[in-house]
């Protein structure tokens, strides 16, 4: 046993060092990026943190707090999740009150453009706001359960900065500097806690689950991932800023979370390179320690 944690000590401390290098190297490539990461292994406790506790402009990572308090709403008999709601592209500034309407051509998804004025289901809506990241569908959630309530759960489990103030698109408070925020660290223990249970409901947490793993977004965090590694997972991008929140789940073992943001890339397609060559080095920390482990065990 001694043999054993000695040897895991020791992979731990290279590993630690070497990634953090090759993490950085990598960031240096990018004149101007900065990066706010948090990587926790559900299975041996090792971490890894990079300007975890930075504030970075949320985009749309802060629709899984949204997901995680219209399960929590709907848990105690706030609504149904078949409860069907009318849907306006019209909202309300938190500044003054006055209206604005979403442009469609700004969002990753416009087919719930072509149901104003109908009605749709909220699991509908819930489905749209994480797996295609529809706008719409998330002003229309957040005004559901609101915003100061999706802060209070998020306190609840743990998460200490995460803030979200609004919805998308609203323009007046964006030039006050009224903008939804995030870490690294806080997405990071969100998602652990939908990963171990403690977000909802055995049955809450699976769908929760269910619907980040039908993310059709996938040229972040999966993209440095070997072939068929299931990744539940939430992007985000709005001007110089590119995000991906992950729990990955490497075969035979218990998964990890791995939540990267970044600011300062003009070029999305770079962004998008960074985070998937990131993923690929704390892919490879991963499978080094998991390798170490299994030698130890079986000597």
């Amino acid at each position: 046993m001694i043999v054993f944690a000695a040897a895991l000590l020791l992979v731990s401390a290279q590993t630690r060092d070497s990634t953090f290098d090759k993490v950085e190297a990598r960031i240096h490539l990018e004149p101007g990026a900065e990066v706010g990461l948090a990587y926790l292994d559900l299975e041996s406790g090792d971490t890894l943190f990079m300007n975890a506790d930075t504030s970075f402009h949320a985009a749309s990572t802060m629709k899984v707090p949204v997901m995680i308090e219209l399960f929590r709403r709907a848990s105690t008999g706030s609504f149904a999740m078949n409860q069907r709601l009318m849907i306006v592209n019209q909202f309300a500034s938190i500044v003054d009150g006055s209206a604005y309407a979403l442009d469609p051509s700004s969002d990753s998804d416009t087919t719930l453009y072509h149901r104003v004025g109908g009605r749709v289901p909220v699991d509908t809506l819930l489905r749209l706001m994480i797996t295609r990241s529809s706008n719409l569908a998330t002003n229309t959630l957040i005004a559901l359960v609101g915003a100061e309530q999706v802060n209070r759960t998020m306190r609840s489990l743990g998460a200490k900065r995460i803030q979200v103030l609004r919805g998308v698109e609203d323009g007046k408070a964006f030039d006050k500097g009224l903008i939804n925020t995030t870490t690294a660290r806080d997405l990071a223990i969100i998602l652990r806690a939908i990963e171990e249970g403690r977000a909802g409901s055995p049955e809450d947490t699976r769908q929760m689950r269910q619907n980040l793993l039908d993310d059709e977004f996938n040229e972040k965090i999966p993209a440095g991932l070997p072939p068929g590694i299931r990744v539940a997972h939430k992007t985000g991008e709005i001007t110089a800023h590119s995000h991906d929140a992950a729990i990955v789940y490497p075969p035979g073992r218990k998964p990890y979370v791995l939540v990267v943001l970044t600011r300062g890339i003009q070029d999305g397609t770079k962004a998008s390179k960074l985070i998937a060559d990131i993923s690929s080095i704390v892919y490879a920390r991963n499978s080094a320690r998991a390798d170490v482990s299994r030698q130890v065990t079986h000597q």
